[in-house]
């Protein structure tokens, strides 16, 4: 129910009760809207999560953990946070993360999974080592996980 002529000085003047009805229409037409945002959220996030399980890291994102690492060093740090996704995408959830459980690249699935073993393979050898914690708790639950690269020296 929508009063015409709201600005008209000669309209009647609506009851409480319109004016209510008024109120309670544009409430829930701001909940439809609501709605239909966090689903378009919703399905965002399931693409971008089967993208991840069943993508390979990209060209472009290696070209962009290049960057970040050329960024530290230029800034004299030996470490940099080089690739980050959510923990419910580990097979736990990211428990074997967050507890520093040695076996934690067995819950990696995806892009993590290949991240990860495209270290092993490729920069492991070449004297890299990398860790992966917990980097957010939303609501005190394990939030995302991020992969750290490090190029340290061995301590003496």
């Amino acid at each position: 129910m929508v009063i015409k002529n709201n600005r008209d000085p000669d309209a009647p003047t609506p009851s409480a009760d319109e004016l209510r009805m008024i109120q309670l229409e544009k409430q829930m037409e701001e909940m439809e809207r609501r709605a239909k945002l966090r689903e378009a959220e919703r399905q965002q996030h399931a693409k971008a999560a089967e993208e991840f399980l069943q993508g390979e890291v990209s060209d472009r994102e290696r070209a962009m953990i290049r960057q970040l690492v050329m960024n530290a060093v230029e800034k004299g740090q030996f470490e940099a946070l080089v690739y980050s996704f959510p923990s419910k995408l580990c097979t736990d959830h990211g428990r074997a993360i967050n507890n520093n459980d040695r076996d934690w690249p067995e819950t990696l699935q995806g892009k993590a999974r290949a991240f990860y073993d495209r270290f092993k393979e490729n920069l492991q050898p070449k004297g890299y080592k990398m860790k992966a914690m917990i980097i957010n708790f939303p609501d005190g639950m394990p939030g995302d996980v991020g992969f750290f690269l490090d190029w340290a020296p061995k301590a003496v």
